[in-house]
C-alpha cells in the first residue's frame, strides 16, 4: 500500500533535493518536511497548516498535491492536533437580527401595556386657570385643561371638556361661601382636585 511519506521521500530523492534546499524554497521549516517523510506526527503542524505545507511540497516535487493530500489524510490523523482558532468576531447574522428584532418587539408591546396600564390607573391631569380675585357676587370665568377622557365638575356641577381636554365655566362668585372647587375625574375612578377660595 503507498503511504504519502513514502511517495514524497521517493519524489524528492529522484529529483535529487535535499529538505534544506526544499525547505528554503518553500519556506517550510526543514523539521516539518522532515516529519512528512518519516512519519513522525508529533512533529506535524497544527491544522490547516499542515494539509497546507504537505500540498505545497507534493506540488513542489511535481505530483498530484490533491491526492498526496488525500493519502496523507488516510494515513495519519491530522485532526488529532488541531489549532484552536480564534473566534470571531460578532456579527450581525439574519438569525440574530430576526431574534433581536422580535425580542424589542415583545419588549415595545409590554412597554406600551405597562403606559396604558399606568395612565388608566393615574389620576387625570388636571389645570386650573384662575381668575383674578373678583368681587363677591361677580361673574368670573374659570378654564383649565384636563385629560381627554375625564370629566369635570365646578362646585358638584358637571361641564362639558372639548376633544382637547379643554374646558371653561362661567359662574358667580357665592355671597356666602366663597370657595370654588374643580374636580376632574378619569374613567377608572381616579380624582384630580384643585379648588380655590375668593
Amino acid at each position: 500500500m503507498y503511504r504519502a511519506s513514502n511517495i514524497l521521500q521517493t519524489a524528492r530523492l529522484d529529483k535529487e533535493y535535499s529538505v534544506e534546499e526544499i525547505a528554503v524554497k518553500l519556506k517550510i521549516p526543514v523539521k516539518y518536511l522532515r516529519a512528512f517523510e518519516t512519519e513522525e506526527k508529533k512533529n506535524f503542524p497544527s491544522e490547516p497548516y499542515c494539509s497546507l505545507m504537505v500540498k505545497d511540497y507534493a506540488s513542489h516535487l511535481g505530483l498530484n498535491s490533491n491526492y498526496i493530500l488525500s493519502l496523507f489524510n488516510r494515513d495519519f490523523d491530522v485532526k488529532a492536533n488541531p489549532v484552536k482558532l480564534r473566534r470571531e468576531k460578532f456579527g450581525f447574522t439574519p438569525q440574530f437580527t430576526f431574534v433581536c428584532a422580535i425580542y424589542a418587539g415583545i419588549f415595545l408591546f409590554l412597554a406600551y401595556l405597562a403606559f396604558e396600564y399606568y395612565q388608566f390607573n393615574s389620576p387625570p391631569l388636571l389645570k386650573v386657570n384662575w381668575p383674578q380675585s373678583p368681587l363677591v357676587g361677580e361673574s368670573i370665568e374659570i378654564s383649565g385643561k384636563t385629560s381627554m377622557d375625564a370629566t369635570v365638575k365646578v362646585n358638584d356641577d358637571l361641564i362639558v371638556v372639548d376633544q382637547d381636554g379643554k374646558f371653561i365655566k362661567n359662574l358667580k362668585l357665592p355671597i356666602k361661601d366663597n370657595r370654588i372647587k374643580i374636580e376632574a375625574q378619569s374613567p377608572s375612578g381616579k380624582i384630580s382636585k384643585d379648588e380655590k377660595v375668593f
